[in-house]
């Protein structure tokens, strides 16, 4: 928008803008979650766990999610 106003401004126009966004979003919700369920995996995240410490087990996740979110965002935003 800042760079090119013009361009953003047809994309507007023309209802081109908005699918690739959301393209980008569907492709970074799906990476997303399926590497949170491969970290768990890894790091033996377990319903068990949960059951037994739910403060370390959160902890844990957000952890996950965390790490998650950075190397979606760098990788495909």
């Amino acid at each position: 928008m800042k760079n090119n106003k013009v361009l953003f401004t047809t994309l507007i126009a023309e209802g081109k803008l908005w699918q690739p966004l959301s393209d980008i979003d569907i492709q970074a919700q799906q990476m997303f979650d399926s590497l949170v369920e491969q970290m768990k995996t890894t790091e033996d995240l377990t319903e068990q766990l949960k059951e037994e410490n739910q403060m370390e087990w959160v902890c844990r996740v957000n952890n996950i999610c965390e790490r998650v979110t950075e190397i979606v965002t760098r990788k495909l935003i």
